[in-house]
């Protein structure tokens, strides 16, 4: 940063704080849960900023799991680890990734404080662009063999390993591998699948993706390129929405829309639906947007950018559509405004966990920025029954975030282990966390 643009932060952020919006009037847990309070917008010329500030963990220190769980480093030294994935033969894959360059987004002189506090947070660390193999050989919960897999990716995110092929869901584009099993690494090169949009703005560049059951489709999710659609609706085409891809011909359609920014994916094998994990807008208070995750329908639109949680109109996308949110789904449930609710995952296999936690859905949630006190900055559990969420979530693992505002790490994905424990990817911490029960 230069030496004028440091002489501007101290009053810009006094200014700031001065013209935007207040603290929370509930608490999060009120917009948790299938019937989320949802009070009225608190619209405000600047909005409420409340970034943490990136410290990384001191040796020896750790997040806190719940009472009952135990934590193992499965693996430190990272570097900006973000989404992981297990392998049949029990090898766990970690994205190391960032966002890619991207000229025009938040541009101005807004832009320049959400560039510069999302730096503070952890957030403009350069890419490595990479997936790393980590492997257990003697079962004692932390990784003893590291091998870079893959290298020189786009800002890679998701992954899936079909039959003997390893889908890597890059910024730009689903690209595929040979794999066989046991590898360590990877020299092949990528071959594309389908495209990916992303480009100059390229706002929510997180491209995560899951196969069928059968393996022939993948799902891919495609963030906004804004938070309301402040660059111009143009520059949303199939984007706030999931893919289908099919394997076989790249060919793809929007297999459901008004999804704001949708990361985390999972598959509920009792109804056998694709859910979801969606960050909701900002700008609208502390207590407004709740995040949420919900079961897919096939052709279902969620409302974004027209409307929020179901049909509850937001008023500053132009022109207004409201034959649009006539269509808006309600989600099936709220995590909370502003948690940042990334990582999804289903229990299946977590028999290293107490009983509580073997029928529903770990959620990581990343942290916020948009509200005041802060939320999310934890993993929760979601217990299911019948296939739908039944009953508040439970805290797993949380101990991120000191009173003072010093991130020392933050969670984003989560995977259950080939033993049964949690995996927890801590892209500030540059941490995987396994969580077992003690």
């Amino acid at each position: 940063m230069s030496s004028n643009h440091r002489r501007i932060v101290g009053p810009g952020v006094a200014l700031l704080l001065a013209a935007c919006a207040g603290p929370a009037h509930l608490p999060v847990t009120a917009g948790i849960g299938p019937h989320p309070a949802l009070p009225p917008r608190r619209d405000a010329m600047i909005p409420l900023v409340n970034y943490v500030k990136a410290k990384g963990w001191p040796p020896y220190d750790s997040p806190v799991p719940a009472e009952g769980l135990a934590l193992t480093p499965f693996a430190r030294d990272l570097e900006h680890p973000r989404w992981l994935y297990v392998l049949p033969n029990g090898d766990v894959l970690v994205a190391e990734t960032n966002a890619p360059k991207r000229p025009d987004d938040n541009r101005g002189i807004k832009g320049f404080f959400f560039k510069f506090f999302s730096a503070r947070a952890g957030g403009a660390v350069p890419s490595p662009n990479r997936i790393v193999l980590l492997r257990d050989t003697n079962g004692d919960g932390v990784a003893d063999l590291r091998t870079v897999f893959l290298s020189d990716l786009h800002s890679p995110f998701g992954m899936a390993l079909v039959g003997n092929t390893f889908y890597v869901a890059n910024t730009d584009a689903v690209v595929r591998f040979p794999y066989s099993r046991g590898d360590t690494h990877i020299t092949a090169l990528p071959v594309k699948v389908v495209a990916l949009p992303a480009g100059r703005i390229n706002h929510h560049w997180t491209k995560n993706l899951i196969a069928s059951s059968d393996g022939s489709k993948l799902y891919v999710t495609i963030g906004s390129n804004s938070n309301i659609g402040e660059n111009g609706i143009e520059h949303e085409r199939e984007r706030a929405s999931v893919w289908e891809v099919d394997v076989a011909t790249g060919r793809h359609r929007v297999f459901a829309s008004g999804l704001r920014n949708p990361v985390g994916l999972a598959w509920e094998p009792n109804r056998k639906a694709l859910w979801v994990a969606v960050n909701e807008r900002d700008e609208l208070g502390s207590d407004l947007v709740p995040d949420y995750m919900t079961a897919l329908r096939d052709g279902g639109f969620y409302g974004w950018p027209y409307s929020y949680f179901g049909r509850h109109p937001d008023p500053r996308p132009q022109p207004q559509r409201p034959d649009l949110i006539e269509r808006a789904i309600v989600p099936d449930y709220a995590l909370g405004p502003h948690t940042a609710s990334l990582g999804l995952t289903w229990s299946a296999g977590a028999s290293a966990l107490p009983a509580q936690l073997h029928n529903g859905m770990f959620v990581g949630q990343h942290g916020s920025w948009n509200r005041k006190p802060r939320s999310g900055y934890k993993v929760i559990f979601v217990p299911f029954v019948n296939g739908m969420p039944s009953g508040k979530p439970i805290d797993v693992l949380a101990g991120f975030v000191r009173d003072n505002g010093d991130a020392l790490g933050r969670p984003v994905g989560v995977a259950v282990d080939s033993s049964g424990g949690l995996l927890v990817a801590d892209d500030v911490g540059n941490a995987i966390w396994r969580v077992a029960r003690k």
